[in-house]
């Protein structure tokens, strides 16, 4: 080979790198963001308005992802799903999660406490069992947006106006939803407007919609509950099926089977 083609090959692979697309080199990066967990749960709709999907569990492995058990049927918010804030960088290619838009907030997200009726559950997540005072404080303008309260101690503007008490057999004639549940970290930062109280729980009845949240069989959620543990740092992952299919490989998500 003349030293002149060689010159000329070398100059087309530095152009090919110099050219290659950002959004490979950012993608990466977020991937980086949850490269330590080792669980994963993975919510797939067929579009942005779905009301319905499926949920499956995944394991990490030395030669990858592996499904644990099967595939179990789940709801979302009445009105679908939209991009949430999590640990993915923030995108706009499509319906972004606002307060009371009854949309499930998408990408990646930590995994926080279980919470229930119970004063505990098997589970390998942090557990709280919640009480008659405790309150996820969904008032945007409240400095405890965000955040599950006891309203007997904590003080502060705006709490009374929640809507949304942790204990709906309480306060909801007798409602089992929350019995059984976890903490989707969506907007960890609190950031006003952007939407709250997001969790994993039971449904009232199969294919229910919720206001933002995941929801399943009894079931399902017991076999996740004990499956899950912070050890592992879970993720927890909602995508159209679209998005999936665009973001897998750029975001290392598991393979799917049917």
């Amino acid at each position: 080979m003349t030293t002149r083609l060689t010159a000329l090959l070398l100059s087309l692979v530095l152009a090919a790198c110099t050219h290659a697309p950002a959004s490979n080199h950012t993608s990466s990066a977020e991937a980086a963001r949850w490269a330590a967990a080792r669980q994963l749960v993975l919510v797939t709709t067929a579009n942005w308005d779905a009301t319905s999907g499926e949920l499956r569990r995944f394991e990490r492995t030395t030669s990858g992802w592996k499904q644990v058990g099967d595939a179990a049927p789940i709801s979302v918010g009445r009105a679908g799903s939209a991009w949430g804030i999590g640990l993915h960088d923030e995108r706009s290619d499509g319906p972004v999660k606002r307060e009371g838009d009854g949309r499930a907030p998408a990408g990646v997200f930590g995994i926080g406490t279980a919470f229930g009726y119970a004063g505990s559950v098997a589970t390998g997540l942090p557990y709280k069992g919640m009480g008659y005072n405790d309150w996820c404080i969904d008032v945007p303008e409240s400095p405890m947006y965000n955040q599950i309260v006891d309203r007997s101690v904590a003080k502060a503007p705006g709490l009374d106006k929640s809507s949304e008490p942790m204990r709906l057999d309480l306060h909801a004639n007798g409602d089992q939803r929350y019995s059984r549940g976890f903490v989707i970290q969506h907007n960890a930062e609190a950031r006003p407007q952007a939407g709250s109280c997001i969790f994993a729980h039971l449904w009232g009845k199969p294919g229910q919609v919720t206001a933002g949240c995941t929801a399943m069989a009894p079931e399902s959620m017991d076999a996740l509950l004990q499956w899950l543990d912070e050890r592992h740092k879970p993720v927890f992952v909602l995508l159209p099926r679209a998005q999936y299919t665009a973001l897998q490989q750029q975001w290392n998500l598991p393979e799917t089977t049917p």
